[in-house]
């Protein structure tokens, strides 16, 4: 169970920090289009990422386990709000959708990131 709390622990910090990092430098180096593509994209995959751990951490407790209906019903409500908000951003010419592909990219970023780090250690453990 250690490496599922050490993955989820570094994927949740990795997401903010590569989101400020990509926020940052999208805010000096791009156009402001693109850096807000970059920002909302970053903030709609990490509250959702976010929101989808809660749900889940609390559906799967052995004291109150819940349906999978419930479980997926959550997950599609945010999607489709997802999808909603990322229309209109695009559809009204608030961001580049370069940009918000790249935001939201965070959170896989920082999955790799994550699965790199843990078998990298799984390597060296071995050599050891």
């Amino acid at each position: 169970m250690e490496i599922q709390q050490r993955l989820v622990k570094f994927v949740t910090r990795a997401n903010w920090i590569l989101f400020f990092v990509a926020s940052i430098a999208g805010l000096v180096l791009l156009p402001p289009d693109f850096a807000r593509g970059i920002i909302f994209g970053g903030l709609i995959v990490t509250v959702n990422f976010h929101l989808l751990y809660r749900t889940l951490k609390k559906s799967l407790r052995p004291s109150r386990l819940a349906s999978h209906n419930s479980i997926l019903a959550k997950y599609y409500v945010r999607f489709f709000i997802s999808g909603i908000i990322i229309f209109i951003l695009i559809s009204g010419h608030y961001v580049h959708p370069l940009g918000l592909i790249i935001g939201l990219s965070v959170v896989v970023a920082s999955i790799i990131l994550a699965t790199i780090r843990e078998l990298t250690k799984q390597i060296y453990k071995e050599a050891i």
